[in-house]
């Protein structure tokens, strides 16, 4: 060291770890025979271990995190304990993962509740899903305040639906938003009249009673019943008051994820891939087409814009470039084609300018998609209807907490341990949107 060293204070340097450690904890207890009741009595264990397993609540609360955010299976779920001295056998994971957080779907109720209430739009996408060796499909609904995951059997308009309102039970309503949906429909003139004569009107039904009139009408084939179904389940759902409804839906252009809210809104990006798929063959139609994708991408841009600083005159600029930029003919047929069905999306490609805060893509739920996506790869499948539900519960709170900054192993500890310490993430969903408004 040299000699005209000079003192200059401390600098601090953080080196981050960890201390894993199992505590094993061994009670006495007093031990007592009623002969004439035949009948052991057993001292009380401590508060906080009582009728609770011979597991504590820090393996307890670990199971989740565990298979939720480290994606970890039985087996490895079991090598981790019994890296630490822990002897826990498959059966107890099983029943503990299944049987073990009940609180957990009702956590999941209610942040999708406050999600839904709080949002100014929600986004919707699906990917697949396997229980017990059939093929399902998670449904996935996010927006900045919240994600849930819901996994259905089929992923057709009225399981979506099902969706939307959290699973809760059919109900059916004749009105005139039904009538014109089944127009938007295109049910058979016949058809119509028929149900216009033996449905009441204005008045909801639940399911048996709905099957009642639908089967007292002749001739209807699948098709038609499927439509009549889906215009009345979405007619009540629009004018019901018993769950928060969403007014503008962004998805992608799948048929399944139309007509059910007021507005919709398509991704951009979705529509984007469609112009990529074009394969002319002539230099010209080449030309045309990198043109006409360049033109697509600055009005992407322009769009990006209006986001941050939305405006009155932009909105009929933006309005009128559209008209001007989707309304072109070339001489490449197929370009041709493609622009006039971007042309009819319009309205839902447009529906920004009405709502800023829109994103332009359905990235947001597409990301949160991959966490099914990492599960079902690893995992495969779910084997029992309770084990797919525990799933969705816990992946539900975990995208949530991320989103939310919040712990997800403290959050799942404080849940497990009954103190409730910590503010529910509906709660915390409603002080965020009360944050983001202000």
């Amino acid at each position: 060291m040299p000699n005209d060293l000079i003192p200059k204070g401390h600098t601090e340097f953080i080196i981050q770890d960890i201390i894993i450690k199992s505590n094993t904890i061994k009670y006495r207890r007093a031990a007592y025979y009623s002969a004439s009741e035949k009948k052991s009595y057993y001292g009380a264990l401590p508060e906080g271990v009582q009728s609770q397993s011979e597991y504590g609540l820090g393996i307890r609360s670990l199971i989740p995190v565990l298979k939720t955010a480290c994606r970890m299976t039985e087996k490895p779920l079991i090598e981790f304990f019994e890296n630490f001295g822990i002897v826990i056998s498959p059966a107890y994971l099983s029943q503990q993962w299944t049987g073990g957080y009940a609180w957990a779907h009702q956590e999941k109720s209610d942040l999708y509740y406050q999600g839904i209430l709080n949002g100014d739009y929600a986004q919707i996408d699906d990917t697949s899903a396997r229980v017990n060796g059939n093929n399902h499909y998670c449904q996935i609904i996010c927006n900045p305040l919240f994600t849930a995951y819901f996994t259905t059997q089929k992923k057709d308009r009225l399981s979506v639906l099902e969706v939307l309102t959290d699973y809760a039970p059919h109900q059916y309503i004749y009105n005139h938003q039904a009538k014109s949906l089944l127009d938007t429909l295109k049910i058979a003139k016949k058809a119509g009249q028929q149900v216009e004569a033996e449905l009441p009107v204005d008045i909801v039904m639940n399911e048996m009673q709905f099957a009642g009139h639908l089967m007292s009408i002749d001739n209807l084939g699948v098709g038609q019943i499927t439509k009549i179904t889906e215009a009345c389940a979405i007619a009540y759902y629009q004018q019901q008051t018993d769950f928060p409804i969403i007014e503008t839906l962004l998805a992608d252009d799948a048929p399944q994820f139309k007509l059910l809210t007021k507005y919709l809104g398509l991704c951009w990006i979705h529509d984007a891939r469609h112009y990529k798929k074009l394969c002319p063959l002539l230099e010209i139609h080449q030309g045309m087409l990198a043109r006409f994708r360049d033109q697509y991408w600055v009005y992407y841009t322009e769009l990006l814009k209006y986001q941050h600083h939305p405006c009155p005159d932009k909105k009929e600029r933006l309005t009128k470039q559209f008209d001007e930029i989707f309304t072109t003919q070339t001489d490449y047929d197929d370009l041709n084609d493609r622009i006039a069905k971007t042309l009819a999306k319009k309205e839902a490609l447009l529906r920004i300018l009405e709502l800023p805060q829109l994103p332009l893509h359905n990235n947001g739920s597409e990301l949160e998609a991959r966490r099914q996506a990492r599960m079902r790869d690893i995992s495969f499948q779910t084997r029992s209807d309770a084990g797919t539900k525990i799933k969705d519960a816990f992946m539900s709170i975990h995208a949530t907490t991320t989103k939310l900054s919040v712990s997800f192993y403290d959050y799942v500890f404080d849940r497990v341990r009954g103190e409730l310490k910590l503010p529910s993430l509906a709660d915390l969903i409603e002080q965020k949107a009360q944050t983001l408004l202000a």
